[in-house]
């Protein structure tokens, strides 16, 4: 969880005193706002103005409305950043322009625009269009959203600089085709009239094979135009690979492929789901559907989880298409920007990124596809709150697109749209060559707890697993969705737990550093060695991590290679491709790590994959505890029996019984989905009901208690005005009920009606302003509910 991100502008964020508010009545505001009458010379008999109306990245959150000045007239367009006066110093503040129209002229003035920021638009009218519905509907300031689909780098214009650009004027077009030059003005002359964009005198010169003297005589004569802008500085040479032929398809893809091109071929948007097992071939389907959609001449988007955002599925998209765009979070602003102005100019055909991707500014989009579309990484923490699988479907359906969702184990949001018919379901239910299924067997804990002589985090019955895979060449993963070395610290003596200052949460002991670690806050202090409260020197450090389970490991595995990959050992750049290529290349026999190797990897030599313990999320206070660990389970076991040695799964629980295990075990998602979906119907919990959880934070706890309590009574008096029918549960204390030294109370809004619960959420925002020291915020479709 990230409650840390909150937002600049937390609820409320506008200030009713601010001037210059377009579309309020005449107001004590709007007076402020101008703080003079209409002089003579002000007075206009035209009949209608030009007018700007404008957002801000911060501060106020409507929309202000400006007169364009006559000078500005052709630059002023939606979609460019602009600088307007403000207040009562008229200081200039920069704003995204987002509509520009004719007006009749009011009885009062408006300011003018004061600059425009931009060459060129950044945004187009559909980007505009999109971004106002994630306002809307996630409850965000739009010019936030503005700020967020639009890099710093773009904004920063990163990795350019000011240069003298070239172009043929038609003199020299006409001296070019009469001959009359001399070999080498007629050389440079044919170079430019041949690029394809304007060229610095540097790159005229070197393409020319000569100096930049004839060329500064062929400006001096008018036969060369020159003119100054920006050119990039960032010079990626993508190596050339040789292009990869075709796989051939079993019949579940060729139904799966051709399902997608029919709707490329009747050019109409459609939702398809593709639920393939593990290892069915999803993404060869994936990459012939793109195949079709760049020989119309349009681009496609390929969204997967940052977590699969590796060289190997890089990789194969370039082997098949060459120029690809790769958007995520590790580029340095100038690369971020100069992917994104290739994509921009139309000249990538491809788009593979996280998350953020779904904004890429394709001129051409002709298919969206979100790979592993259950992933809740796809869930901004931060606002704007969005998901990219629906952003996803309004963009695909405003642009007349197919919008292509897969997974082994789809959300059950997305399962149960396709089974009312809202998606199309395409079922891939065998892996590719007719390979196996690997065969999951599960170790109940419970009775290994209790057998003489057990210890460690890894069970005798795993331990001979092991032995096995790595005496007949296989490699093995090993999942434990916990990082550090020992999840908590306590005091035998007299049972005090070692907590975060700031947080309702227990340290994590680092033994890497000898720290004690929050990892919501980041504190972190000496590992004590004796009791903080009673001064015993008999700490127990209890809990397995996986710098716990790397140890044991070792100790157990002395001869064999061992890696780890968690956030702690995977910061520095490029660490994570790299321990990746050293396990695919087989120098690294044993794979230790947290839900990073659970996902989207291709090791044909994994026989064995052991998950240490599939019950670490299964008990968490959230309604989606079950699905994640189906989710997780499932989908560690796909990462083995990918090969010709096949392979097995082992999977370690206190709950053998559980729904969730047991279908995970059985790859049965039908089955838990059966079981699942009645709970969440019956407790009116998505995807039967839309649902906005709302986080109040404060640093008192009963003024922000009070408070919450207000928001409460404010939101179910909204709702039941509406006739909602919908449900507040709440306040109450938050799971993690202090994070970050802030008192945390959280109150759920269930209905049928998701824009009913908006509504109420928006007047609660105008009527209830918090007390000072207490924020909140509004998280629409909530994925993390702790």
């Amino acid at each position: 969880m990230e409650d840390g991100k909150w937002d600049n502008n937390t609820h409320p964020v506008g200030n009713a005193t601010l001037p210059g508010k377009s579309t309020a009545p005449m107001s004590i505001q709007q007076r402020n706002l101008f703080n003079r009458d209409p002089e003579p010379w002000d007075s206009d008999d035209r009949a209608e103005q030009l007018v700007a109306s404008v957002v801000f990245a911060t501060g106020p959150t409507q929309e202000f409305d400006y007169v364009v000045p006559d000078a500005l007239v052709d630059q002023a367009e939606p979609g460019r950043r602009v600088r307007v006066p403000l207040g009562k110093g008229n200081r200039l503040v920069e704003a995204y322009c987002v509509r520009v129209e004719s007006r009749p002229v009011g009885q009062r003035p408006l300011k003018p625009l004061g600059e425009v920021v931009d060459r060129r638009s950044l945004l187009s009218p559909a980007m505009l269009r999109l971004t106002q519905w994630i306002a809307d509907y996630y409850l965000c300031p739009w010019g936030q959203v503005l700020e967020t689909v639009l890099p710093a780098g773009v904004r920063g214009q990163a990795g350019t600089r000011m240069a003298t650009l070239l172009t043929l004027d038609p003199q020299g077009a006409a001296q070019l085709a009469s001959g009359t030059l001399s070999d080498k003005h007629r050389e440079i002359l044919k170079m430019l009239a041949a690029s394809k964009e304007p060229l610095t005198p540097q790159d005229l010169a070197r393409a020319a094979s000569c100096t930049t003297a004839p060329i500064s005589t062929l400006r001096r004569k008018g036969l060369i135009r020159s003119t100054t802008g920006r050119i990039s500085t960032e010079r990626q040479v993508e190596a050339a690979l040789p292009r990869e032929e075709n796989l051939e398809l079993n019949p579940d893809q060729k139904r799966a492929l051709d399902a997608i091109l029919g709707s490329l071929r009747a050019q109409q948007h459609r939702t398809l789901l593709i639920h393939g097992v593990t290892g069915s071939g999803k993404t060869e389907v994936y990459i012939q559907a793109i195949q079709e959609v760049v020989r119309y001449g349009r681009q496609a988007i390929v969204l997967v989880p940052e977590i699969s955002l590796t060289p190997q599925t890089v990789e194969r998209f370039r082997l098949r298409f060459g120029a690809v765009a790769v958007l995520h979070s590790h580029l340095t602003d100038s690369e971020r920007h100069w992917h994104w102005q290739r994509i921009a100019d139309g000249r990538v055909p491809v788009i593979v990124g996280a998350r953020s991707a779904i904004f890429a500014p394709t001129p051409h989009l002709g298919l969206i596809v979100l790979d592993e579309e259950h992933e809740s990484s796809f869930k901004q923490d931060s606002a704007p709150r969005y998901h990219a699988r629906d952003v996803a479907i309004f963009r695909a359906a405003a642009e007349n697109i197919p919008l292509v969702l897969g997974s082994a184990t789809p959300s059950l949001e997305s399962w149960e749209r396709a089974r009312r018919g809202d998606f199309k379901l395409l079922e891939m239910p065998r892996r590719v060559l007719g390979r196996p299924m690997p065969d999951v067997g599960t170790i109940d804990l419970r009775a290994d707890h209790h057998r003489t002589g057990s210890r460690g985090a890894v069970s005798r019955h795993l331990h001979q697993a092991i032995q096995a895979a790595l005496h007949e060449g296989g490699q093995v993963i090993l999942l434990l969705n916990r990082r550090g070395y020992s999840t908590h610290l306590q005091c035998p003596a007299c049972g005090k737990v070692v907590r975060c200052p700031d947080c309702d949460i227990a340290l994590t002991h680092h033994r890497t550093d000898d720290q004690a670690l929050c990892h919501y806050c980041d504190y972190r202090d000496k590992a004590p060695v004796i009791c903080p409260a009673c001064n015993s020197g008999d700490i127990r450090y209890s809990g397995f991590g996986t710098q716990k389970l790397e140890a044991e490991i070792r100790g157990r595995f002395a001869n064999a290679t061992v890696l780890r990959m968690d956030t702690d050992t995977m910061r520095g750049r490029g660490a994570h491709e790299r321990a990746l290529a050293e396990f695919r290349s087989g120098k690294i026999q044993i794979l230790v790590g947290t839900q990073m190797i659970a996902k989207g990897l291709d090791f044909p030599n994994v026989t064995l994959v052991g998950v240490i313990q599939a019950d670490t999320a299964l008990h968490l206070p959230d309604f989606r505890a079950a699905e994640r660990t189906f989710h997780l389970v499932t989908q560690v076991a796909g990462r083995t029996g990918r090969g010709d040695k096949g392979g097995r799964v082992l999977v370690q629980t206190f709950s053998p019984d559980h729904p969730a295990i047991r279908s995970a075990v059985r790859h049965d998602y039908a089955a838990f989905a059966a079981q699942e979906l009645p709970l969440r119907q019956m407790l009116h919990y998505p995807p039967f009901a839309a649902m906005i959880r709302l986080v109040i934070r404060g640093d008192s706890e009963p003024v922000t208690e009070q408070y919450a309590q207000q928001l409460g009574q404010c939101i179910t008096a909204s709702l039941e005005a509406q006739a909602a029918g919908a449900r507040v549960l709440g306040p109450a204390p938050a799971p993690f009920a202090r994070l970050r030294g802030k008192f945390r109370f959280q109150i759920q809004i269930h209905g049928a009606d998701g824009e009913k619960l908006r509504t109420a959420v928006r007047r609660a925002e105008k009527e209830i302003p918090p007390p000072d020291n207490v924020q909140w915020i509004a998280d629409v479709d909530p994925i993390d509910m702790l």
